[in-house]
């Protein structure tokens, strides 16, 4: 198996946690109070995994504003997650928020200018299928 493939894997079983955990803070905190303890498990949890590993700060100003900017949105789209889950179900807001590869692919084909296969195309018509059954 290729690396790529373990760490893509791996990856989304620990995002299983993920997507879990916040469901039940949300019996126990407003989606504000958790956004806060989130932000300093994340904190906590880059200090120990850089703490781990030889790491140098580059310094590149298109990297680094990208990096923000993701953290920014990241930051964003967690409390709205956190506010579906304060008034949802974990089994369908997590299943829907966890599409968002559809946006990553829209933005890819209009800025990136990258191409899909039918059968990609034909797995994001699927993806918009579930989005109608998760929620219908």
């Amino acid at each position: 198996m290729q690396n790529w493939l373990i760490y893509a894997l791996t990856a989304t079983a620990i995002y299983g946690f993920w997507g879990f955990f916040p469901k039940l803070a949300s019996d126990y905190l407003d989606p504000k109070s958790a956004m806060v303890y989130q932000a300093l498990g994340t904190a906590l949890g880059a200090l120990v995994i850089l703490a781990t590993m030889r790491f140098r700060l580059p310094v590149q100003v298109k990297g680094i504003t990208f990096s923000m900017l993701a953290g920014i949105a990241g930051v964003v789209g967690t409390q709205f997650l956190l506010m579906a889950l304060n008034e949802g179900k974990a089994s369908v807001v997590v299943p829907v928020t966890a599409l968002y590869p559809i946006g990553v692919i829209l933005l890819a084909i209009l800025i990136l200018k990258e191409t899909l296969t039918l059968r990609q195309v034909g797995g994001i018509l699927l993806s918009l299928v579930a989005i109608y059954l998760l929620t219908g």
